[in-house]
């Protein structure tokens, strides 16, 4: 990737350079790039056709540079919770027994009482169990990535003009089906982007029309939301639902009967939410024992040190049943946030410049001129609300990754679409540079798409998709080796506590291959007893470390 102050300098010579034509060699450049522009503009105007297109283009370019881009190994903790989930819904199960060696296996992000189950929402766990399905869980996520682009440029198509709506759908494919951690992780964000796109497609569909299919889509976009990132999809819905509702109380021009609105509409939306809301509690049940217990909450009330939001203080010390939680939620966590001011600057500054590096690309500061117009515009008034509902929400939450603001992706996307229609009126010297500074926004994300490609970066947050090949390197091993085997990780001192190794699937007993960690020696010694058919493994995680030593032959355990 360009790194600062290359980039922006690479932005003034392309910006220079596209505007230099438009000066000097205006007619020539224009026939150029109108015959270019062309062939997009007739297929955007097949709106159907183009959907279909900018799906399969997706999927097919990231196929193609899997040789720079392989498929992704897992790394993060959430990313192991979210394959838990996926695994468990590829057995068919929402949830799994509660082990009894857990304390063994017990891993970050994950609940044990009353069941073994993620505790995430459920959302980007079916999108995960699709790809298990079929071979691989990134498949999921590929076609969770194409499906967001696509459904992007649908809800894009209701809000402009076919071609501007192509053209939102190209940003999305460049800027996240390629070289982006939502693409090449397994943290989702496709999911709650794609039911923000459904929710806000549907709405002027709805209100020019009236019919049962709209209805049924804004509720599927709302289930997305409730079920993906609920915090966020409930702020995005509080603009959503006023308008809806001064729709369906005929406050606005619309053509629909009001008995039409309510057939056609709402009895539909309604029927949707409720089944979905009942989902939602049977679920609940079914991880926590309660209908109205989330997995998320259960799990924050038994491990978190932290609150969720910035006003939060600190709980009372927690016992954990081993020492990397006890470093993790005791240590980390508390170091990275305790109530002050300057902890709040702080990671405020750090969402924005990862949410920057996400959502944007240095070229677009040469849509900047445009973007007030954008944001001022009457009929974008629906779109900024949900976008600001949603980023003040996210600024209130001390975690920062940039997918927890999915559900406002399609509005991104619109906003920047609109400021490149404002950009393009521009004229200096009776001559029009606007489309000249468009054009090279345009072509810098390719260009810095293609660098990152060319160099294997997965994301400009590296960090958010590099697995560990380590580990990947022993689990590919023992996947060959005959028989079932069982690894105990023993953590050395100073070792980095986000690299955690311990994690399994839905199922334990069965699996050819198991993670467990070295606690204290009861525990230990019930762990070799529980799994005495296995070869047992002791290995000290460290960089670049596959060595296995059988378990017998290996030093004393801690005395702790």
């Amino acid at each position: 990737m360009l790194q600062f102050p290359t980039e922006i300098l690479v932005v003034v010579m392309v910006a220079l350079g596209f505007v230099s034509l438009s000066l000097f060699a205006l007619r020539s450049s224009e026939s150029f790039f109108r015959r270019f522009e062309g062939a997009f503009i007739k297929l955007a105007e097949r709106k159907t056709l183009a959907i279909w297109f900018l799906f399969f283009s997706v999927i097919i370019v990231r196929l193609a540079v899997l040789p720079l881009l392989p498929v992704p190994i897992p790394g993060i903790h959430d990313e192991f919770s979210y394959l838990l989930m996926g695994d468990t819904f590829a057995h068919g199960r929402l949830a799994n027994p509660t082990h009894a060696m857990w304390i063994s296996f017990e891993t970050f992000h994950v609940n044990w009482i009353s069941t073994y189950s993620s505790k995430y929402p459920p959302a980007q766990g079916f999108v995960l169990a699709v790809g298990y399905l079929l071979g691989h869980p990134w498949i999921g996520v590929l076609l969770s990535i194409a499906a967001m682009a696509a459904v992007i440029l649908w809800m894009l198509q209701a809000w402009l003009p076919a071609r501007w709506a192509f053209l939102g759908g190209v940003l999305v494919a460049l800027k996240f089906g390629i070289a982006s951690y939502w693409m090449n992780s397994y943290w989702g964000g496709a999911v709650a982007a794609t039911g923000g796109a459904l929710a806000l497609g549907a709405l002027p569909r709805i209100m020019q029309r009236g019919k049962i299919k709209y209805g049924l889509l804004l509720g599927l976009g709302i289930a997305l939301l409730a079920n993906s990132r609920p915090f966020e999809g409930f702020l995005f819905c509080i603009p959503v639902a006023c308008w809806f509702f001064w729709w369906l109380a005929g406050k606005t021009k619309s053509g629909v009967p009001m008995r039409a609105r309510i057939r056609n509409v709402l009895l539909p939306l309604a029927a949707l939410l409720t089944m979905t809301l009942a989902f939602m509690a049977y679920y609940n049940w079914r991880l926590t024992g309660h209908a109205t217990l989330f997995p998320y909450v259960l799990n924050a009330r038994t491990y978190e040190s932290t609150g969720l939001f910035l006003w939060d203080h600190p709980r009372e010390p927690l016992q954990y049943n081993n020492q990397q939680f006890e470093e993790f939620y005791s240590g980390w966590e508390l170091q990275n946030y305790n109530n002050s001011w300057r902890d709040v600057w702080r990671v405020t500054t750090e969402k924005l410049t990862r949410s920057g590096s996400t959502y944007f690309w240095w070229g677009a500061l040469l849509l900047l001129p445009g973007l007030p117009f954008a944001f001022f515009d009457r009929k974008m008034r629906l779109p900024v609300a949900t976008l600001l509902f949603v980023s003040g929400g996210s600024f209130c939450v001390i975690w920062s990754m940039p997918h927890y603001a999915a559900p406002a992706t399609c509005v991104v996307i619109l906003l920047l679409v609109q400021a490149i229609r404002h950009v393009r009126t521009m004229r200096a010297f009776e001559r029009p540079i606007g489309p000249a500074l468009s054009r090279a926004a345009i072509l810098l994300l390719a260009i810095d798409v293609s660098l990152g490609v060319a160099h294997g970066v997965c994301d400009p947050l590296k960090w958010a998709c590099t697995g560990d090949p380590s580990r990947a390197a022993i689990v590919k091993r023992l996947s060959h080796t005959p028989g079932k085997h069982l690894v105990i990780v023993r953590y050395p001192e100073g070792y980095n506590v986000h690299d955690d190794w311990v994690f399994n699937g839905a199922e334990i007993d069965s699996a050819k291959l198991l993670w467990a960690r070295e606690t204290n020696p009861q525990q230990n010694q019930k762990l070799l007893d529980y799994f005495k058919d296995r070869q047992i493994w002791l290995i000290e995680p460290e960089e670049d470390n596959t060595e296995l030593i059988p378990f017998p032959l290996a030093a004393p355990q801690p005395k702790n």
